[in-house]
């Protein structure tokens, strides 16, 4: 595949420096590093996310069977507010 390809002036330098070390044309250097690069981002391992649970205590008086009627009555008063400025 042909493409054009802009580097960046500290790669360019480290590319140059790897050609004239190996004695390598562009090319074969370009895609040395690619290979090695993209080797290397596929043998990292994911790490899974786990998620801690914290124990919610709610404070006494709050009815946790009517947190939906507390959150629906929290939206109209906000709604309220924006409809007054």
């Amino acid at each position: 595949m042909r493409t054009t390809l802009t580097l960046e002036p500290d790669v360019a330098q480290l590319l140059t420096l790897r050609m004239t070390q190996r004695k390598q044309s562009l090319k074969r250097a370009v895609n040395e590093a690619l290979r090695i690069g993209l080797a290397a981002n596929r043998s990292t391992k994911e790490v899974p996310y786990t998620v801690k649970p914290h124990p919610f205590r709610f404070k006494p008086g709050i009815d946790m069977d009517k947190l939906g009627q507390l959150v629906d009555e929290l939206e109209t008063e906000e709604t309220i507010r924006k409809l007054q400025k």
